[in-house]
């Protein structure tokens, strides 16, 4: 009989954030009154400076774009330092991590990650017939920080992709640069991979320079959330020639539309956007943070750098899927960390950080059950 191969006989999906119309039309909630804190995505909604870019574009859809985004490649190496071929645009960065593990580790080989990590590693790992690592299992710790230490000794001499995840998903805690240079040097032998999706919210320049210096580094960014463009789907990594030749080999031809392209070249030119939306997180984190000193069987986990953050539910009675339910029919959207991640058992939540009045909207609801 036909049928796919191992990897995919019993296939698992990942786990979106729920849609506030969703929750409207099961909840008898007006959309307006639902605070959707469930996806990561930008409060003050797209740069507007990217969307005047693809009203712009709209004349060129009849034409095939460059196949390798060259206006958005020329623009992100003037950007950041790089040249040209040494940038690789994708269809957000899921695509590329799709990419670099059909490049970069053969069926069979194994590709370590943290515990809990972005599940888009470890899905893709298995639907390609490779075996993802699930290291340094951090929830016993107080912070959910990754231990460098222990995660660089989980690295094997076979390893043949290490996952870094800067700010970490899901927890938004925050590896120093000298942390991070310590696991790229315990595997010389491996494609390191810097995950930087949520890089603005930490309020630092990230480490996007360290892949001038690691040859096997590539560093990843997106446009979905501090640009406000998780909807056209736009992401790009940096590297030397080398891995993104590699790359270009291996995604499809015109991976990246008109729009796609155009958006991203104006997004990067728009300081004004990004500026303000790290100001409102920041705000926002603080606020909430000083809130949840108000309830007695909740915690917010400490120590995030990005706009989401982990609440630990310290009453042993009640699990995360009966806490993230009781929430949705509150009008709340959250993730449940029990379904949306391996290593993060029922007793956590992740929660995004959004504008002050719906922070208020998470605690008092929280309140409400507490």
């Amino acid at each position: 009989m036909f049928h796919a191969h191992p990897g995919l006989k019993n296939p698992e999906y990942y786990v979106p954030g729920l849609a506030s119309e969703y929750v409207a039309r099961r909840y008898g909630i007006a959309p307006g009154d639902i605070a959707k804190l469930g996806s990561a995505e930008n409060p003050h909604g797209v740069s507007l400076k990217a969307k005047t870019a693809v009203a712009d574009a709209l004349d060129r859809l009849h034409l095939y774009p460059s196949w390798t985004a060259e206006p958005l490649r020329d623009k992100i190496a003037d950007t950041y330092g790089y040249q040209p071929d040494q940038v690789v645009c994708g269809a957000g960065e899921t695509e590329i991590i799709s990419l670099l593990i059909r490049a970069f580790c053969e069926p069979g080989g194994k590709i370590l990650m943290p515990a809990p990590c972005f599940p888009i590693y470890h899905l893709f790992a298995e639907a390609e017939g490779r075996i993802p690592v699930l290291a340094h299992e951090s929830t016993h710790r107080p912070s959910m920080a990754l231990d460098p230490e222990a995660y660089a000794a989980a690295i094997d001499p076979d390893t043949r992709i290490v996952f870094i995840t800067n700010p970490h998903s899901p927890s938004g805690t925050w590896l120093d640069e000298a942390d991070v240079r310590c696991l790229i040097e315990a595997a010389p032998q491996s494609l390191v991979v810097l995950d930087e999706a949520y890089v603005h919210y930490s309020d630092t320049p990230g480490y996007i320079h360290l892949a001038r210096e690691y040859e096997h580094l590539i560093v990843l960014r997106t446009f979905s959330k501090a640009y406000g463009l998780a909807g056209l789907r736009i992401g790009f990594g940096v590297a030397a020639r080398p891995i993104i030749d590699a790359l270009l080999a291996v995604k499809p031809t015109w991976n990246m539309g008109q729009l796609q392209i155009a958006a991203g070249v104006a997004a990067l030119d728009d300081n004004e956007h990004v500026d303000r939306t790290v100001s409102t997180i920041v705000e926002a984190r603080h606020h909430v943070q000083s809130r949840f000193g108000e309830l007695d069987r909740f915690r917010m986990v400490s120590g995030s750098r990005s706009n989401f953050f982990l609440v630990e539910i310290l009453d042993p009675d009640i699990h995360s899927t009966e806490v993230f339910n009781g929430l949705l029919e509150r009008g709340v959207i959250v993730k449940d960390g029990a379904v949306s991640w391996r290593g993060l058992d029922d007793r956590f939540l992740r929660c995004d950080v959004n504008f002050t009045e719906r922070m208020d909207r998470l605690v008092d609801a929280l309140a409400d059950m507490d």
